[in-house]
């Protein structure tokens, strides 16, 4: 009797271990482009509005992947600090190409970003927390229930000038890690990876862009399905005041995957 039960166990412990792996990684390689305005306006010398607006599709312009806005209130103490907290929504395009219902995502977030120099290298370092609640989408249909993470985020972007003159552009490189934590939150704590190396050029002292390569490694809630989105980015960055005074707040440089 004991020597049978072992001979089973033998036989069936392969077929155990191999339902219990996980599944061979998949990843998906998409073409995408992302358009966005990002504006902070000072309404007092330590307070301002900041506000932003973002456009992603896929394969230049042919397909949606999400409209993003989002708002807030920014208290900047001095020109290295400001601190930001406010709520935003996103409409995020169904991955099913047969589908057609967007999916609402509404989030609230807080901030701090830092700027700062070594020599004539600009450096900016943003600390980002987000809760957000994402609708569940079911064979095309609104579900009315959420998925909520809360989603931590670290930027860091270096801003190099290359030419001597000032109105020439610079070169930026930077790189945001997303990680995310909820009871629902599974087999992806990964969220996303976003590298981008371009060039950044001011039109006139309150108005200037960046423009550039931006890859986003995302693991899907799955996890192990992978999406390797490789992104012409154009961001534009507006500094305003209500007040006569110039403004001294920094623009954001990077956003937001699922912004």
């Amino acid at each position: 009797m004991k020597t049978n039960l072992f001979k089973i166990i033998v036989l069936l412990f392969p077929l155990i271990v191999l339902a219990q792996s996980p599944k061979q990684k998949e990843v998906t390689h998409q073409t995408q482009t992302w358009v966005s305005l990002n504006s902070v306006t000072k309404f007092s010398e330590h307070w301002g509005i900041a506000a932003d607006v973002h456009l992603r599709t896929n394969d230049f312009f042919q397909d949606n992947n999400f409209f993003f806005l989002r708002g807030g209130i920014a208290y900047i103490p001095n020109s290295k600090f400001s601190f930001t907290g406010g709520y935003a929504h996103m409409w995020l395009a169904p991955k099913n190409p047969t589908w057609s219902t967007f999916s609402d995502e509404n989030r609230i977030y807080q901030q701090v970003q830092m700027n700062t120099k070594s020599g004539n290298v600009s450096i900016l370092q943003r600390l980002r927390n987000e809760q957000r609640w994402q609708e569940k989408i079911v064979n095309d249909a609104e579900t009315g229930e959420n998925r909520f993470t809360d989603r931590v985020r670290y930027l860091i972007s270096v801003t190099i000038p290359v030419f001597k003159k000032k109105t020439a552009p610079s070169l930026v490189v930077s790189d945001e890690l997303l990680i995310q934590f909820g009871k629902e939150n599974v087999y992806n704590t990964f969220d996303q990876n976003r590298f981008f190396v371009g060039i950044k050029q001011s039109i006139n002292p309150k108005l200037s862009f960046d423009f550039g390569y931006m890859n986003v490694y995302q693991q899907r809630i799955t996890g192990y399905q992978y999406d390797m989105n490789h992104t012409l980015r154009l961001f534009f960055y507006l500094n305003t005041s209500l007040k006569s005074k110039k403004s001294t707040v920094q623009p954001v440089p990077g956003a937001s995957g699922h912004d």
